[in-house]
């Protein structure tokens, strides 16, 4: 009787421990392609929990102070989706590479996401409306 108790606590001890949070992004880079100086720097990255448990983002940061990620509140339920939002600084001219590192309790608790673009300057702008 004691070893088909032991059996059965391990199987479902074993079943329990591969319960697992799990992302699916739709993308994992966002592109702003080339954007004017000074406009709207607000993207999304949208997800599914994929998993069998709820997914919680314990902290999302960037890679410098011009990328302002805001994660999203509170546990995000198995086959439920929601948003990672990201500012970016656009009266910052040129290139965009950053990455977004995510946080959570997913089978992969560390996720790197990546925006990138290119803020084109005030005169460049005006230029190309000319031609």
């Amino acid at each position: 009787m004691k070893k088909l108790a032991l059996i059965a606590f391990v199987a479902l001890f074993g079943f329990a421990a591969n319960a697992q949070a799990k992302f699916e992004f739709k993308s994992e880079t966002i592109d702003y392609g080339e954007i004017a100086k000074g406009s709207d720097g607000v993207r999304v990255f949208e997800f599914t929990n994929t998993g069998d448990e709820p997914l919680v983002v314990s902290d999302v940061k960037s890679s410098c102070g011009c990328t302002v990620p805001k994660k999203p509140n509170g546990a995000v339920a198995p086959g439920a989706s929601s948003t990672i939002e990201v500012k970016y600084d656009t009266n910052r001219v040129g290139p965009i590479r950053k990455t977004v590192t995510v946080y959570s309790n997913a089978d992969e608790p560390v996720k790197a996401l990546k925006i990138k673009g290119t803020v084109l300057s005030d005169n460049k702008s005006v230029l190309e409306k000319t031609k």
